[in-house]
Order: structure tokens, then C-alpha cells, then sequence
């Protein structure tokens, strides 16, 4: 029997939307995948989320499924709040035959890979990075939290993690307020994450981002899949698009950590695993 989050009702391995917006967006896919962008965010969507954000790399088979199916399409994009170079670096995405127009959209599209030139393309960074970077340590541990927390260096974000923590919830909870206050005083935002609070830039996310590559692109059709709070700006720009005419399906990698973004996709799969298994279901039913 298939997973419940996967359903198969005709067994072809295709999943069928829960929603009449996702079986319209899977269809249009199907239809012309020419015209169709599939993007993905990275952690917990193509990669297992892992203790160490370092050691995360893309599932084993992410990279053959996405070159299976990528041809075919108008692009594929990942879009990550990652720096654009480490998610091409852990997803090995560099120098794959049938990735060569794979885009990567990295902190949020302030950096970008094109695997055509294999460079990155990125704005000036904001100055309040740096002097958060520089405070924080010594923030963290005035307010008693340094304990079971650390600090991920992201470039053009800085991000605090509470995964290791004794009570990880209780104290992602005690930081989302006095992060917000530091990242305040600096200009920057908190983008709180599965047990990680990120401090960045304002004026960018992955809706912003998405949007202005799908209206670059000149997309018709677009399949994002994601697993986290800062995948609901993406997945409201699919839904912003619907109504331009613009078909749209929504995966959900699938976790119990995220229930807002699991209730509004089109479609919940088993996290990375799942994620693969669409991407390759989907190839397969193209010419």
C-alpha cells in the first residue's frame, strides 16, 4: 500500500492532488513541461534536515532524479535561503549532465548560480550582517542562552540554532524576542526556521524571488516543493500567480514540525525521500 502522503490511486506512481488547483497545476506540468519551472527549496526538502547544518547533502538520489526530468522542463531552480555556492557544493549540483540550465537562487535570490557560467551573481551585502555577526556571541550569552545553542555563519545571514538544546522548542521560544530586538537595532529580520531563527536582510524571501525568476522565465506552469516557515512567502507567490493565470502545484515536504505549510499545499510527501519520488514519477511520464 502506498504512503498515505503519497497517494497512487491509479498506480502509475503518479500522486494525485488533494486540491483542484494542484491537479490543474500537475496537469499543465504534464502538458508542457516546456513551459513549466519546478523549483525546490534545499534543507528538508531535496536534503535530509540534519543535527549539523554542515554535514546536510542532497538525498542520493535527488541530483540523477532532477537530471531525469530538467531537460525537459522550461528550468529547474533551488531556492534556498542558503549562500547560492554551498547549496550547489552540498547538492552537488555542478557539472551534472542534464543540469547544465539548473538556476540556483541563493539567500533568498540575493545570490545567484547559473550552471551555465557556474558563477555566482550577488547584490552587496548589508551592512548590519556584520554587526550582528559580531554581537551576538556575546548577546546570547548575557541572556543565558548560549547553553545548547549555536551559530551558523550564512554570509548575508546569521542564523541561531536551538536543535541541540535540552528543551529545543522552549528555546527557540525564549529567543524569537530578543533576536528581534537585536536584529531590529541592525535593520535586519528574524526568519524563524525548524528550531533555527535567522537574522537577515529585510525586502527579500523566496516568494519575492520565485516570483520575479517565474515572470523572467516566462513560466506557465510551476511546481514548488518546501518544508518550512520560510517557504510559505513561495508558496503564497504560486498562489498569487494562480489567479494571473499562472497553473500552480504545491508539495509539501512532508513534516510534523511545519503544520501551517503541510495545510495549505496541494500535496504532502514523505520529506526528501517523497520529494524524489515525485520528481522521478514526473519524469517518467514525459516524452
Amino acid at each position: 500500500m502506498g504512503d498515505p502522503t503519497y497517494p497512487q490511486p491509479d498506480g502509475s506512481g503518479l500522486p494525485e492532488p488533494l486540491t483542484i488547483a494542484g491537479r490543474d497545476g500537475l496537469a499543465a506540468l504534464l502538458a508542457r513541461p516546456e513551459r513549466a519551472v519546478v523549483a525546490l527549496d534545499f534543507d528538508g526538502t531535496l536534503a535530509p534536515i540534519v543535527p549539523d547544518p554542515e554535514q546536510a547533502r542532497a538525498h542520493p538520489d535527488a541530483v540523477p532524479a532532477l537530471a531525469a526530468l530538467a531537460p525537459r522542463l522550461r528550468s529547474a531552480a533551488v531556492v534556498t535561503g542558503r549562500p547560492a555556492g554551498v547549496a550547489v557544493r552540498y547538492g552537488g549540483f555542478a557539472g551534472v549532465p542534464g543540469l547544465a540550465h539548473l538556476v540556483v537562487l541563493g539567500h533568498y535570490g540575493a545570490e545567484r548560480w547559473d550552471a551555465v557560467t557556474g558563477t555566482v551573481h550577488a547584490a552587496e551585502p548589508h551592512p548590519g550582517v556584520a554587526s550582528v555577526r559580531a554581537e551576538l556571541p556575546g548577546f546570547l550569552d548575557a541572556i543565558g542562552a548560549w547553553r545548547g545553542t549555536w551559530i551558523e555563519e550564512k554570509g548575508r545571514a546569521v542564523a541561531v540554532h536551538t536543535r541541540r538544546a535540552r528543551d529545543p522548542q522552549a528555546a527557540f521560544d525564549a529567543l524569537r524576542a530578543p533576536l528581534a530586538e537585536l536584529a531590529g537595532r541592525h535593520g535586519l529580520i528574524v526568519e524563524p526556521g525548524r528550531m533555527v531563527l535567522e537574522l537577515r536582510p529585510p525586502g527579500m524571501d523566496k516568494g519575492v524571488a520565485l516570483g520575479a525568476y517565474l515572470r523572467e522565465v516566462g513560466a506557465e506552469s510551476v511546481l514548488y516543493a518546501g518544508d518550512d516557515l520560510g517557504d510559505l512567502p513561495a508558496f503564497g507567490a504560486v498562489e498569487k500567480l494562480r489567479s494571473d493565470g499562472v497553473a500552480g502545484l504545491l508539495v509539501c515536504s512532508g513534516s510534523g514540525e511545519v503544520a501551517e505549510l503541510a495545510g495549505r499545499a496541494d500535496l504532502v510527501v514523505d520529506g526528501p525521500a517523497g520529494v524524489v519520488r515525485l520528481l522521478s514519477a514526473i519524469a517518467a511520464h514525459l516524452p
